[in-house]
């Protein structure tokens, strides 16, 4: 059904197409919400991301306006039994050549290696995964999301500040939390710090009527300054602060969470941004909805900086040492050429409140302190030339 639809809009596109014209597509796949023991105050929004590319379209047109070019965005959410491939697919048969991609590493990876994506490129809204920034990095993948690596460093960097240096760690049982958790091992080795217990949560019922005792008797016996909680999937980790045997913050995925993006978020002009979204989707921007804003807004600054909508400079430019790329973070961000991801600052957030941001001061680099996030060139898996 959504293939006829794709279609439909596509021709009409194509032949209202005026001037210069850059149409940038969507890929997204519809999620089963795991979360029912804590997120049922507010459900997981199926538009995740994509509402954050149509913003990024309209701010581009903005700006198109003055320098005769339009953006039109071609967007297709599949359904759960759905392939996203066939999307993929029948988008680079149109000529479309850039395309963000809001689906997990290994479907990710399956588009990035199909014969379709030639001379395309693809820009990852949606997977946390370092292993795409490493030894699974492919050249015609951009990440405008963060890693892993880059939010468990953030995290780091502030409790060493802290020094808060003895860590009990506790990581769900879903892929991602392992992953997360792999990528908090390794900042607490790269900043000196001690995890002095790991201990996986595998409860498995609704711990909501028992968290105060549950949570106490699992977190006792030990020895810690801070609790850090790897729960991708949403399912306990709000359990833990205020409950732990001793009288410690909690910070990872809960707590003092690491984050792209954040309603509380309201310096270098992020609120005109978080008010302008709340307009056109009706909910509060979330991470995914600000990295497919960047990507499309990626597009658009290559667009306008080489006056031209076709491929090879906007790609060339993505890439290049020119790319200043404003992102409501108070330095401009620019793409690592070893590995494809936007440095960015990481926000440190409570609940209600923007504790800091990363890079923490006193954490330096010889060229960029937004590299002190994550895999660094001599650290870097991937080595690709792009």
């Amino acid at each position: 059904m959504w293939i006829c639809a794709l279609i439909a809009f596509l021709c009409l596109c194509l032949s209202s197409a005026y001037g210069q014209t850059l149409f940038i597509a969507y890929i997204g796949q519809e999620r089963a919400d795991l979360r029912p023991a804590t997120a049922n105050i507010e459900p997981l929004p199926q538009d995740l991301g994509l509402r954050g590319a149509e913003l990024g379209i309209e701010d581009n047109n903005t700006t198109g306006r003055f320098t005769n070019q339009s953006f039109r965005l071609l967007g297709a959410v599949v359904k759960q039994d759905e392939d996203p491939a066939r999307a993929f697919y029948f988008l680079r048969q149109e000529g479309v050549r850039h395309i963000l991609v809001n689906l997990p590493a290994a479907k990710l990876l399956a588009l990035a290696d199909s014969p379709e994506a030639k001379d395309s490129l693809l820009y990852n809204v949606g997977a946390y995964d370092d292993r795409l920034r490493g030894k699974d990095c492919r050249a015609n993948v951009l990440h405008t999301l963060p890693s892993h690596a880059m939010r468990a460093d953030a995290i780091g960097q502030y409790l060493k500040k802290k020094r808060w240096e003895k860590w009990f760690l506790v990581p769900g049982p879903w892929p991602q939390d392992q992953l997360f958790a792999e990528a908090l091992k390794r900042s607490a080795k790269r900043f000196g710090l001690k995890i002095v217990a790991a201990k996986p949560w595998t409860h498995t019922y609704d711990a909501r009527r028992t968290a105060e005792s549950e949570v106490a008797v699992f977190t006792q016996g030990v020895d810690y300054d801070v609790v850090l909680v790897a729960d991708e999937a949403d399912l306990f980790g709000a359990y833990f602060p205020y409950r732990t045997w001793l009288p410690r913050p909690v910070a990872g995925s809960h707590g003092l969470a690491a984050t792209a993006w954040h309603p509380a978020h309201e310096q270098w002009g992020a609120v005109q941004l978080q008010n302008r979204f709340r307009k056109l989707a009706g909910r509060r921007m979330q991470p995914e909805d600000y990295a497919a804003w960047l990507a499309v807004r990626a597009i658009g600054e290559a667009a306008t900086r080489t006056q031209s909508t076709d491929f090879t400079p906007i790609r060339e430019y993505l890439l290049s040492d020119q790319l200043a790329l404003p992102g409501f973070k108070g330095v401009p961000l620019s793409f690592r050429p070893w590995d494809g991801q936007l440095r960015q600052p990481i926000l440190l957030a409570s609940a209600y409140d923007i504790v800091a941001v990363a890079p923490i001061e006193g954490f330096l680099h010889p060229t960029n302190e937004l590299d002190t996030l994550g895999y660094d060139a001599r650290e870097t898996e991937c080595h690709l030339k792009r």
